[in-house]
């Protein structure tokens, strides 16, 4: 089975992760943050992976620790849990819409990190949860699993539309990169490692 347990403790926050690529009966979030827990809890459904977070984190200063260790953590369980990456797709796109709004996240597992974000968020805050942290975690999220990540809301009004279809758009086109494919054989990349 691909899955990862990572835990990562700071001064900040303590952050404990557990991924399933291939088992998703089990999804179980707890970060303090309702918004951020709606968010994981679409992410982990339609990415249909099992997902268990539990985050302690100093929200008595701000959400931002906690959402952007929640990124890195998650990362790296990936990177973890895909080793050596032997017969995944590598590449995965995703357009999901909500209502007036339609975003697109499209995902390259290729061992180098990098992110191009674009969005913007009329409301500030959602909740406990600081609209401008969603770029943090999607920065973090694509330099731990060592992936390209391509988000962008395409167009819409809604602050909480906008957030939504990201995370689902991330949970499907990761699906995509990280399903097997029986035709792929070894490593899916002409310099034979990824």
């Amino acid at each position: 089975m691909r899955q990862a347990t990572i835990t990562r403790d700071t001064a900040e926050t303590k952050i404990t992760v557990s991924l399933n690529l291939d088992d998703y009966s089990t999804i179980d979030i707890d970060t303090g943050i309702g918004f951020f827990d709606h968010m994981l809890n679409a992410f982990a459904k339609h990415g249909r992976f099992g997902l268990v977070v539990k985050a302690d984190g100093d929200l008595q200063v701000d959400p931002h620790h906690t959402t952007e260790d929640v990124g890195i953590v998650l990362g790296q369980c990936f990177k973890q849990a895909l080793g050596d990456k032997a017969g995944i797709e590598r590449f995965g796109t995703a357009f999901v819409p909500l209502d007036e709004t339609l975003s697109r996240v499209v995902i390259d597992l290729s061992g180098r990190s990098y992110l191009v974000f674009d969005a913007e968020f009329d409301n500030p805050k959602l909740g406990g949860y600081d609209t401008e942290v969603t770029e943090d975690f999607f920065q973090a999220f694509a330099f731990n699993a060592e992936l390209n990540c391509h988000a962008a809301v395409l167009y819409g009004r809604n602050t909480h539309h906008k957030i939504e279809t990201l995370f689902k758009a991330l949970g499907r086109a990761m699906r995509a990169a990280v399903t097997l494919n029986p035709e792929i054989k070894g490593i899916p990349s002409t310099k034979g490692v990824i």
